[in-house]
C-alpha cells in the first residue's frame, strides 16, 4: 500500500513545512531550511511589509488637520474649519448606509441632531455640577445617544429594504421633526437648548472657550472617527455589508441574516453620527429644531453622493463642500440652493460616482502615463464650462432681481459689472454668452470623448498584455 511520503511531493519535512507556511524557494544544501522536528514544534509566520502608501496618507491627513488652523487663522476660517471636521464624520457615518450598504435614508439628522441635544443636556449638567465628566469627552455622549437612538428605530427601518427603508426613514425623520416642535421640555421649542461649553475644571489650561482648542478637539475626534470607520471596512462585518448590497440572496443563501447585518450597522452608523452632533453641539453652544430637519438630512444625502459614495474618501470631499457650500457660496447669491441642484442634476447625469470617481479615473489614466495628453482637453472643458456658467448665472441672477429686489432698482451687480434686468442688451448678451458656451462645450465634450475612448481601448489592452507576461 502506498504510504503519504510515496505518493506526496517532497519529504515528511517539507510537507510539514507547507502546512506551517515556511516558504520552500530557500538555496539547496539545507541551507534556511527548518528541520521536521522544529516545524512540528512551532508556527513560523511571514511578515508581510509595511504599506508605506497607506502611512504617507494618514500621516499628511493629520498634518493637515494640525497645521489647518495655523495657516488660516482668522477666526472665520477656524470656524470653518470645525464645522468640516463635523461634517467629515456625519457624511461618512451617513455613507456607511448609503455607500457601504446601499440603505438610502432619508433621515440622519434625526441621529447627528439628537446626538446634538443629548451632548447639550449633559453639557447643562456638567455645568451645574451634576454630571462629574470632563467636556471633552461630551461627543461621546452623543454618540451614545445616537447610537441608543438607533437601536431604538433602526429596528424597525431595517426590518426591510430599499424603497421601504427610505420611506421608512423618512417617516422616522418627519416624525422626529415633528416631536421637536411640540416636547419643549427636552426640545426647547423653537429657541432650542443653549449651553456654556467652559465648563469644569481647565485641563492643562485648556478650557475650550477659544475656538481654536474647540478646533483642535474635533480635529482628534475626526482623525479617530474617520480611522475608525475605515478599519471598519476591513472587517467582516464591513465585508459582508457589501455583500449585502450587492447580492443579498446569495449572502442569505450561505447563511447570513441580512436584516441583523443592516441592523448592526445602522447601529454603528448611529454612534458617528451622534458623535458628529455632540461636536456640533460644543461647536455652536446651542441646539435647535433644525438640527434634526428634513434639509440637514438632505444636505448629508446630496453631499455625499457628489462626494462620491463609492469610494471611502468621498463623503470627505462631500463634506468639505457641504460647508462651503453653506457657510460661503450661500453669502454671495439668494439662488445658491438653484445653483447646487443644478450642479447635482449635471453630477447624476455626468459623473454618477462622484467627484472621487473622476479623481479615481484620472489617476488610473495617469498610472498607465497617459494623462498629460488630455490637459488641452481639460483646459477648454474648463473654458466652455466657465462660459456657460456665467451666462445662465447672469440670467439666474436677473431673474431673481425681478422677483425679490425690485424695489432696489433695475440694476443688478454681477461679477463687477452693471446688468439691467429692464433691458434688452443684458438678456440677449446673458443669453448668447450661454448658448456660445452650450455650442463650444458640447465640440470640446464630443472630442474628449473620441480622445479618452481610445486611451481607455489602450489601457485595457495594456492591462491584458501584462497579465500575460
Amino acid at each position: 500500500m502506498a504510504t503519504l511520503s510515496d505518493i506526496g511531493p517532497g519529504s515528511e519535512a517539507e510537507r510539514e513545512n507547507r502546512r506551517v507556511g515556511v516558504p520552500m524557494d530557500l538555496p539547496a544544501g539545507g541551507a534556511g531550511r527548518v528541520p521536521a522536528g522544529r516545524a512540528a514544534r512551532g508556527r513560523y509566520y511571514e511578515f508581510r511589509p509595511y504599506n508605506v502608501a497607506r502611512i504617507v496618507i494618514w500621516s499628511a491627513f493629520a498634518l493637515v488637520l494640525l497645521v489647518s488652523p495655523l495657516v488660516f487663522t482668522s477666526g472665520l476660517s477656524i470656524t470653518i474649519l470645525s464645522q468640516i471636521g463635523i461634517a467629515i464624520i456625519a457624511c461618512l457615518s451617513y455613507n456607511m448606509l448609503l455607500g457601504q450598504g446601499g440603505m438610502l435614508s432619508f433621515g440622519h439628522a434625526v441621529y447627528t441632531g439628537l446626538g446634538t441635544y443629548f451632548a447639550i443636556h449633559a453639557l447643562n449638567a456638567v455645568t451645574k455640577g451634576q454630571l462629574p465628566i470632563p467636556v471633552s469627552l461630551l461627543p461621546l455622549v452623543g454618540g451614545l445617544g445616537g447610537m441608543a437612538i438607533a437601536v431604538l428605530f433602526g429596528y424597525v427601518t431595517t426590518k426591510k429594504a430599499g424603497t421601504p427603508f427610505a420611506m421608512i426613514t423618512l417617516g422616522v425623520a418627519e416624525l422626529v421633526f415633528a416631536m421637536s416642535l411640540m416636547f419643549s421640555e427636552f426640545f426647547g421649542g423653537e429657541a432650542g437648548i443653549s449651553g456654556n461649553r467652559v465648563a469644569g475644571e481647565p485641563f492643562f489650561g485648556i478650557t475650550f472657550g477659544p475656538a481654536r482648542q474647540v478646533y483642535y478637539l474635533i480635529a482628534v475626534y475626526t482623525f479617530l472617527c474617520v480611522a475608525a470607520m475605515y478599519a471598519f471596512t476591513r472587517t467582516p462585518l464591513g465585508r459582508i455589508l457589501n455583500a449585502v448590497r450587492d447580492n443579498p440572496e446569495r449572502v442569505e443563501f450561505i447563511g447570513y441574516d441580512t436584516q441583523r447585518v443592516r441592523y448592526l450597522v445602522f447601529i454603528i452608523a448611529g454612534f458617528f453620527a451622534g458623535i458628529s452632533g455632540g461636536l456640533a453641539a460644543l461647536n455652536f453652544e446651542i441646539a435647535t429644531a433644525e438640527v434634526v430637519g428634513p434639509a440637514r438630512s438632505g444636505g448629508y444625502l446630496l453631499f455625499t453622493f457628489l462626494g462620491g459614495a463609492t469610494f471611502f474618501f468621498g463623503p470627505i470631499i462631500g463634506g468639505v463642500l457641504m460647508v462651503l457650500a453653506f457657510v460661503l457660496f450661500s453669502e454671495f447669491t439668494k439662488a445658491w440652493l438653484l445653483y447646487l441642484g443644478l450642479i447635482f442634476m449635471f453630477m447624476v447625469m455626468y459623473a454618477p460616482g462622484g467627484i472621487a470617481s473622476l479623481i479615481m479615473m484620472n489617476l488610473r489614466v495617469a498610472a498607465f502615463g497617459r494623462l498629460r495628453e488630455l490637459w488641452v482637453s481639460y483646459l477648454a472643458l474648463g473654458v466652455t464650462a466657465l462660459l456657460v456658467l456665467l451666462g445662465a448665472a447672469a440670467m439666474v441672477e436677473m431673474v431673481y432681481h425681478l422677483q425679490l429686489n425690485v424695489v432696489m432698482g433695475d440694476t443688478v451687480r454681477f461679477l463687477g459689472a452693471d446688468l439691467n434686468v429692464k433691458s434688452v442688451d443684458s438678456w440677449f448678451g446673458a443669453a448668447f454668452v450661454l448658448l456660445t458656451g452650450l455650442g463650444l462645450f458640447e465640440l470640446t465634450r464630443r472630442h474628449f470623448l473620441r480622445q479618452w475612448g481610445e486611451i481607455q481601448e489602450y489601457i485595457e489592452k495594456e492591462t491584458k498584455r501584462r497579465e500575460t507576461l
